[in-house]
C-alpha cells in the first residue's frame, strides 16, 4: 500500500498533510525516510517524528462558519490557522480550503478516509456559494459564468448560477480550483467583495453564527457517507 494511503487510513491526517510530512522527511519506514512513492508492506514499522501512529480514534466531523482572516491550514506556524482558531481538544484537519478572504462553511475531521472522495472533482460533489461583486452585472455575466470560463489552469466546468440582486448571485460548483470564483469574476471585469460558502453536498451552513462550530448531526453524517459510498459500521 502506498504510504499516503496507509497514513490516510490510520485517520492520523489527510493525504495533503501526509505530503507535507513526507517532504519534510518526518515519516520513516523501518527507520528510513520515505517519499510519496514508498510502499508499506505487512510487518513494516511506520513512524512519524520517530513515534508510532496512534490507533484510529472515533471519527469527528465538525462544521465551522469560518470568518474572514482565518487560514485553512493545519500548519501551526501560520498565524491565524484554522486549527488554533477552533481549538478542538483532539487532532483534526480541514477538508479542502476556503481562502483567507472568504467566509462560510468548512468541514473539519480526523477521518482521512473521506477527504479524497470529497475533494476529487471527478465525483461531482456540489459546493454552493453566495457572491457579491463590486458593481451591477447583466444576465450575460451569469450565463457566461455558468458555461465555464478560461482561467489559468484550464477551462472551468459548467456550473449553476442564480441572481440574488443587482450585484450578488448564488453559484454551485462541482470543482474547486484555487480562487476559482474570484478568477472567474475577474475574467468578466468584476471584483468579488464578499464570498460566502453556504453548502457542501448535503451539509448546509444554516444559521450557525460566524466563528462558531457544531458537530454533524447523525442524519447529516449518514447522508454524507451514503453520497460518498462509504459503508457505515
Amino acid at each position: 500500500m502506498r504510504i499516503d494511503k496507509f497514513i490516510s487510513e490510520t485517520g492520523y491526517c489527510s493525504r495533503r498533510e501526509t505530503k507535507r510530512l513526507l517532504d519534510a522527511k518526518r515519516i520513516t519506514i523501518n527507520g528510513y525516510p520515505c517519499d510519496k512513492n514508498s510502499v508499506v508492506e505487512e510487518g513494516d514499522c511506520v513512524l512519524i517524528d520517530g513515534r508510532t501512529i496512534p490507533e484510529k480514534e472515533k471519527a469527528i466531523y465538525i462544521v465551522l462558519n469560518k470568518p474572514i482572516g482565518i487560514t485553512c491550514t493545519a500548519a501551526n506556524h501560520i498565524e491565524g490557522n484554522i486549527i488554533d482558531f477552533v481549538n478542538y481538544p483532539a487532532r483534526i484537519f480541514p477538508i479542502g480550503r476556503l481562502d483567507k478572504a472568504s467566509e462560510g462553511l468548512i468541514l473539519l475531521t480526523n477521518d482521512g478516509d473521506i477527504v479524497n472522495r470529497m475533494m476529487r472533482s471527478q465525483y461531482g460533489h456540489e459546493k454552493e456559494y453566495v457572491v457579491t461583486v463590486d458593481k451591477p452585472f447583466s444576465d450575460y455575466f451569469l450565463e457566461g459564468m455558468s458555461q465555464g470560463v478560461n482561467i489559468v489552469g484550464g477551462r472551468t466546468k459548467p456550473c449553476t448560477t442564480t441572481r440574488m440582486s443587482d450585484n450578488s448571485f448564488r453559484i454551485i460548483l462541482t470543482q474547486g480550483l484555487n480562487r476559482q470564483i474570484r478568477r472567474m469574476c475577474r475574467y468578466f471585469g468584476y471584483t468579488v467583495t464578499k464570498l460566502e460558502r453556504v453548502r457542501i453536498m448535503n451539509i448546509e451552513l444554516g444559521d450557525l453564527p460566524k466563528g462558531e462550530w457544531r458537530y454533524l448531526t447523525q442524519g447529516e453524517q449518514k447522508e454524507l457517507m451514503q453520497q460518498l459510498y462509504i459503508e457505515l459500521v
